[in-house]
């Protein structure tokens, strides 16, 4: 089966990202296979949030002692699905962070 989903990182995820990878390429590739990952199955990898964050799903990553989560939104065109990358960082004061964003 042909997987067009397709990937978009809003400007402070793509910034968060850039920050946190910069001295660590490790990190950086679990990031990247995290996206594959959350790509193949949007809707499986990550899970569903409630509450004032219904409609936005949280990925895991654990990297070095440290709980990364990746905050994402599904959206859908022709083509299949999109997924938003609203917000990349350590779970410290992710939720709330987030939580102002949208």
């Amino acid at each position: 089966m042909m997987n067009n989903n397709r990937l978009q990182l809003l400007p402070k995820a793509e910034k968060a990202i850039k920050k946190l990878t910069k001295k660590d390429a490790a990190l950086k590739q679990r990031l990247i296979e995290a996206l594959r990952q959350i790509l193949t199955d949007p809707a499986e990898a990550g899970e569903a949030k409630t509450g004032d964050l219904a409609g936005v799903y949280g990925y895991d990553i654990y990297h070095q002692g440290v709980n990364y989560e990746i905050a994402y939104f599904i959206d859908q065109d022709d083509s299949g699905y999109v997924v938003v990358v609203v917000l990349v960082g350590t779970r410290e004061n992710f939720y709330e962070e987030l939580t102002r964003y949208i």
